[in-house]
């Protein structure tokens, strides 16, 4: 018998005659992709190595008539449907064994207005899609810090950067978006259309459909910024961490910062006498005046002798990708988890060092990033992200390259998460969520409980069956 064995949305197994996948790959202007097909191996691959999943085929899609065939042979079908855009999540959900995994990466082409300060960008655009169009007019969106992410998880579950300080999240950005429902329907979405739904997208992920296009506003940034980034001795943590705090109090909000435990890495770019010694950064990016941002951040320069100081003038696409080469694709294992903080009195920040000084790989690095200001300038119910109260952000970036690491590495994460509670507001940002292992009671964790079932039933009006369920998930309202 020729066909295709699915994996279906309840886990069983179900043949699919080749007529029928004739027919449905007959509808797509893109590549359908199975197991034998050239491309089908680049296609799957997702970022975090610790993911080798296998669809059984994959729909290179090239425009929104694609997404829909796919989404209704789906469904149709009961079919185990991931949605892939950048594929940087690391809990894996762009991908999946056995299902349809639905390949937006084509779809990354952005347009800018310059008159409006509005830029529109395919589902399938990458930060770095987005950087190096909008930087051709000074502009730039309020969006992340590594180049290689894909624009649509990031800004569906909230979007943080070096902008967030001055400007918000991303989501608080975003000014309509078109997507596809489970239903197979095209609909556009705005605070004015389809209101429910554009609620929803801003902070609960991609649990109501795949998102096409964006549209967001952008604002003057560049085309240079300046970076504050001097890798401190280890041994200076309790100075810089403090002086870091102190600073941030009153920092302009140009400001976008945070703190890194890190390890010199063993890269030609760094003096090799500095090669896997323990440091500590505090990053500062000024997106003000270079003049101003280096005046301002000379304290921070000085408070030891560092083993490297990249603090300079950079040009702002530069700036985003700087972290690029360090959480490569498929090479390095991640497992990274986050909770806020209430905030950073001396006895948080002393646990902090202390967790930093046992990190079990020097590929992971830990960020405290402060993330008062415009975020909290928008109700907690305005958008689903849910909290907007919080004073800091802790993040668990851990990653290694040798799969025997992965039990420790995980382990001694999820035991440091679990021991900084004491300090947190009890909530964790959506995007960094580990493996998503703790399900309905992390998401509600992320957004509130209001939220939540606001969301559920939303969910039960766009997506009744659960048919986007990789993900963060919100199973629909009874």
């Amino acid at each position: 018998m020729i066909g295709v064995q699915f994996t279906r949305l309840d886990g069983s197994q179900a043949f699919i005659q080749q007529s029928s996948i004739d027919g449905f790959k007959s509808a797509l202007r893109g590549a359908l992709l199975g197991p034998d097909d050239a491309g089908y191996d680049e296609a799957r691959l997702i970022w975090n190595g610790m993911m080798d999943r296998r669809p059984a085929l994959i729909t290179r899609c090239t425009g929104t008539a694609d997404v829909i065939t796919t989404v209704n042979f789906a469904r149709e079908h009961s079919i185990l449907l991931a949605v892939r855009g950048g594929g940087h999540n690391v809990a894996g959900h762009a991908s999946c064994d056995g299902g349809l995994m639905i390949d937006l990466s084509r779809m990354n082409s952005v347009r800018v207005n310059q008159e409006t300060q509005t830029v529109r960008a395919g589902g399938g655009a990458t930060l770095g899609d987005l950087d190096r169009e909008t930087q051709v007019f000074g502009l730039a969106v309020p969006a992340g810090v590594v180049s290689t992410t894909g624009i649509a998880g990031l800004t569906l579950g909230g979007g943080t950067g070096y902008q967030t300080r001055k400007r918000g999240l991303t989501i608080d950005n975003l000014i309509s978006v078109d997507i596809v429902t489970a239903d197979g329907q095209a609909r556009y979405a705005s605070k004015d259309v389809n209101a429910d739904l554009f609620w929803a997208i801003r902070g609960g992920g991609g649990n109501f459909g795949v998102v096409t296009s964006f549209e967001y506003r952008a604002f003057p940034v560049g085309p240079k910024v300046w970076l504050c980034a001097p890798f401190h001795p280890f041994e200076a943590s309790r100075a810089v961490l403090r002086a870091f705090r102190n600073f941030m109090c009153d920092a302009p909000a140009e400001f976008g910062a945070a703190v890194l435990f890190w390890t010199v890495p063993f890269n030609p770019f760094f003096p090799e006498e500095h090669h896997g010694k323990p440091a500590v950064i505090p990053q500062l990016v000024y997106t003000g005046s270079i003049e101003e941002g280096e005046r301002l951040t000379k304290p921070m320069r000085t408070i030891s002798t560092p083993l490297v100081d990249l603090s300079g003038s950079y040009q702002w696409t530069q700036m985003q990708s700087m972290f690029d080469p360090f959480v490569p694709k498929k090479t390095l294992q991640y497992y990274w988890k986050s909770l806020y903080l209430r905030g950073a009195e001396d006895e948080v920040l002393d646990y902090l060092i202390q967790a930093a000084a046992t990190v079990p790989s020097k590929h992971t690095y830990l960020v405290l990033q402060p993330l008062a200001g415009a975020i909290s300038d928008v109700a907690p119910d305005a958008t689903a992200f849910g909290p907007r109260d919080m004073n800091y952000m802790f993040e668990f970036d851990s990653m290694w390259s040798d799969p025997v690491d992965a039990e420790r590495n995980i382990a001694w994460t999820r035991q440091n998460w679990s021991d900084l509670q004491q300090f947190s507001t009890g909530s964790m940002y959506i995007n960094f969520p580990g493996f998503g292992e703790e399900g309905e009671k992390l998401v509600r964790s992320a957004v509130g409980n209001t939220n939540y079932e606001r969301l559920a039933k939303i969910k039960a009006k766009y997506d009744p069956g659960n048919l986007f369920r990789l993900n963060q998930n919100v199973k629909p309202a009874l």
